[in-house]
């Protein structure tokens, strides 16, 4: 059987298809990719060699083949159907980098429930970042929720949060674009004109930005939560600890979906978590949030262009 193809990073700024590994083990199953999804905000810095020397092992996906800042494989969005034996024809997500077929172990592996659409379960891995990020900050009925930043996350975040009966849920970003896009998902929407509005019980900043930081810390309540899911490689941020940080008794918390949230982790493993995430997905809507399709044969010049465009949201491979 000939090698796989994979995207690879070869150094920053460079991108191209090559030869990839597979699993020798004979238990593997056989997964014939047709579609995965680049994550705009970890891809891109990967791309661009962002990645601090002190997180390069933390940072490893699953089944990662190289180092950074390069040659790497990278990437965490793959479905797929299983090309033989009893599951043959099931349709499977995986986190794996971007690949024209790979062998994985029956545990590597995700099935979608019913009524999920293949092409947007690539997506999976972003819900789980969000789901992650509600049991972190613990929103309530009621709560009046803020986030900033509407990327994928940003939205995925402001989405869920949209479903916990009484809550208010109010997107910030700068792009005019996303006004109809937080409008469809039922959520009221704040432009870059927008001064903060101090008094939201939960805050999450998912901007990558540091004005996107000052603005979710200037529109928190009393003693209330800022989730930051944000990662910003190897820039240094500044953050406003002065004027009302101190006696408004703020807390910022970090969120990130390496390790399941406290609250949860006694009763939830990863695999329980990412099968809710692959369910959560099954709502239409968010068909919103994947950018038109481009082939995997032009995924080098696909990765170029997510990173190159602040806009994107997820861009989608196609496989043969």
């Amino acid at each position: 059987m000939s090698r796989p193809t994979a995207l690879w990073v070869l150094a920053p700024g460079q991108a191209a298809l090559r030869e990839a590994a597979t699993h020798a083990s004979p238990d593997a199953l056989t997964l014939r990719t047709r579609f995965s999804g680049i994550s705009r905000g970890t891809e891109s810095l990967v791309f661009q060699g962002r990645v601090p020397a002190s997180e390069w092992t933390r940072m490893r996906c699953p089944h990662q083949e190289g180092e950074f800042p390069g040659p790497v494989k990278y990437g965490y969005s793959l479905v797929g159907q299983v090309e033989s034996g009893p599951d043959q024809g099931r349709w499977a997500f995986a986190l794996h980098p971007h690949q024209d077929w790979c062998r994985l172990l029956p545990d590597a592996l995700h099935w979608l429930p019913e009524g999920l659409p293949p092409r947007r379960a690539v997506r999976a891995a972003n819900m789980e970042t969000a789901v992650n990020a509600l049991w972190d900050a613990g929103v309530r009925i009621g709560d009046q929720v803020t986030v900033v930043g509407g990327g994928v996350i940003g939205l995925l975040v402001a989405y869920l949060s949209a479903q916990i009966a009484g809550t208010q849920v109010s997107l910030v970003d700068t792009n005019p674009a996303r006004a109809a896009l937080a409008r469809h998902l039922g959520l009221t929407w704040m432009g870059a004109d927008t001064e903060p509005q101090p008094g939201a019980d939960v805050v999450f900043h998912a901007s990558g930005t540091p004005e996107g930081l000052a603005f979710a810390l200037a529109s928190a309540g009393f003693e209330a939560r800022v989730l930051e899911l944000s990662w910003y490689g190897d820039r240094t941020v500044p953050l406003p600890l002065g004027a009302a940080f101190h006696a408004q008794r703020l807390a910022i918390v970090a969120s990130q979906v390496g390790h399941v949230a406290p609250s949860r982790r006694a009763r939830w493993g990863t695999g329980r978590r990412l099968a809710l995430a692959l369910a959560l997905l099954r709502d239409p809507r968010l068909d919103r949030l994947l950018e038109p399709d481009w082939p995997f044969a032009d995924a080098p010049r696909a990765l170029t262009k997510v990173c190159e465009a602040p806009g994107a949201l997820c861009q989608v491979l196609t496989y043969e």
